[in-house]
This record gives C-alpha cells, sequence and structure tokens, in this order.
C-alpha cells in the first residue's frame, strides 16, 4: 500500500451567488482520490472500502461515466481517443464523494487523465443533478502546460443544473493536478456577467481504514448532508424571491468535448 496514489482529500466546499442577491454557504467534506488501476488492490487490501460492492465506504462504477456499470477506464479511454487527446496507456485518478452505507450524491465529479510521463493531459467534469441526469464535460490540458500550476478550463453550458441558474452560460475552471493540497474553482458566468462561484479546497490524507473510520466522526452522515443541503439553500433561493427556470432536455451526448483553452 505504500506508495500508492489513491488519497483522500479533507476540505471545504463553498458556494456563492452572487446576483441578483447575494446568498453564501460552506460546508465540509471529505472526498476519495482514486487511481482506478489501483481500485482491485483497494478493494482487497480495505476492509472499510470496496469496489463494486456494499461496505461502509464503496465506489460503484454505475455511478459514473456512462453510469452503465460499464469498466471505467476502457470507457474513458475510449472517450480520450475519440477527442484526439493524447493518453498513451496513463493513469485516470477520480476524485469523487463515495458511497457511505451504500448512498452517495456527487454534484460533480472530477476525472484527472494522465499520459504515460505522468503529465496532465485532460480533464474530465462529470455534473449531476437532482433530477437523476448527468453530463460530462472533456477538456484537454495544453501541451506546454508546465506541471504544478493553475490550469484554466472553459466552456459553454450545456446542462441543466439548478433551476435558479440560466443556461445561457460559461463556466470558468480553475484547478491543478491534486497534490498536499487540492483546490478547484468554478465560475459561472452570464450575459449580466458572472453569477456564482464555487470553490473545493482540501488537504490530502492517506486513504487507511483508520483515517476513514475517523471520517466517520468528522465528517458524519456527509452524503445525506450534501442532498439536504442542496434542497435546503434551494429552499432559500425560492424564498429570496429567485426566479425557477424551465428544464430543458439533457443533451443526446453524454460527453460534451470541449477545445483546449488558456
Amino acid at each position: 500500500m505504500i506508495g500508492r496514489a489513491s488519497c483522500l482529500y479533507l476540505g471545504r466546499v463553498a458556494h456563492a451567488r452572487l446576483r441578483p442577491f447575494a446568498h453564501r454557504f460552506a460546508y465540509r467534506v471529505f472526498s476519495v482520490f482514486v487511481d482506478l488501476d489501483e481500485l482491485p488492490a483497494l478493494d482487497k487490501q480495505l476492509r472499510l472500502f470496496s469496489h463494486n460492492r456494499w461496505n461502509m465506504f464503496s465506489l460503484l462504477d454505475r455511478d459514473f461515466g456512462p453510469r452503465d456499470g460499464r469498466a471505467l477506464k476502457p470507457w474513458i479511454e475510449e472517450r480520450l481517443a475519440s477527442a484526439g487527446i493524447v493518453h498513451r496507456g496513463g493513469r485516470i485518478r477520480l476524485l469523487c464523494f463515495p458511497r457511505f452505507f451504500g448512498y452517495a450524491f456527487n454534484p460533480l465529479s472530477v476525472w484527472f487523465c494522465y499520459d504515460a510521463a505522468e503529465q496532465l493531459r485532460a480533464v474530465l467534469y462529470d455534473v449531476s443533478n437532482t433530477f437523476g441526469q448527468s453530463h460530462c464535460y472533456l477538456i484537454p490540458v495544453a501541451q506546454d502546460q508546465r506541471p504544478g500550476r493553475t490550469i484554466t478550463q472553459r466552456c459553454e453550458k450545456r446542462f441543466y443544473v439548478s433551476p435558479f441558474m440560466e443556461m445561457d452560460a460559461t463556466y470558468q475552471f480553475r484547478l491543478a493536478s491534486p497534490g498536499p493540497r487540492l483546490t478547484l474553482r468554478i465560475d459561472q458566468e452570464g450575459a449580466q456577467g458572472r453569477g456564482f462561484v464555487a470553490t473545493h479546497t482540501a488537504t490530502r490524507a492517506p486513504l487507511t481504514d483508520g483515517a476513514l473510520l475517523r471520517t466517520c466522526f468528522t465528517y458524519p452522515l456527509l452524503a445525506l448532508k450534501v442532498i439536504v443541503g442542496i434542497h435546503w439553500e434551494a429552499l432559500h433561493l425560492w424564498r429570496k424571491g429567485a426566479r425557477v427556470r424551465r428544464r430543458p432536455a439533457p443533451p443526446h451526448n453524454e460527453v460534451t468535448v470541449v477545445g483546449p483553452s488558456g
């Protein structure tokens, strides 16, 4: 187990709505950052974490990507190849909330796609809404991107997330390849400017049974807190007068491939 890439990230998620009125909230979270090639070993070596079977903590293939139970690495490698993104058999690592006693809700899971030289070549943003729908944005990383530097990526919004946010908008992502610290920022900009900011900051911790057990006490009922928190904050927005927007059909394609951005 020494030297594996898979780990925990312990930190905080914050949301800030900037218009038509200010509304902010934050909560503590923990995430797993798993190397897909390490999942069989994690399943065998950890007592409290399992892959594709029930446990206190688990990761199920059907919760991500195509959401049909297919093995995740072949699926993402097909998407990378179709998009012409150089991968060369490198590692794929997934940042997400694990299932806790069989339940999880991931508003956003992030796939980090590396080449054989451990250079980050693409990021896939795997988005879910509370209506049981999902969509992915696949964005390549510039070939001249220096390791450790902050990456800025942009794409047009194609998928309905919140009833209180416009569809005619653009996402800007700022992140770096996860290390001792994890930092992710998402700005949503519409015709009237920036309207929403989400940040996820965290510190790396080892993925061990002891660390998982401690999260039960330091981050109790994480999955329930995420989904209840979304609806609780939606109620606050509605009471403040936020306008509800019609939900369009999701995109026909499961992945939107975006050109490189600066």
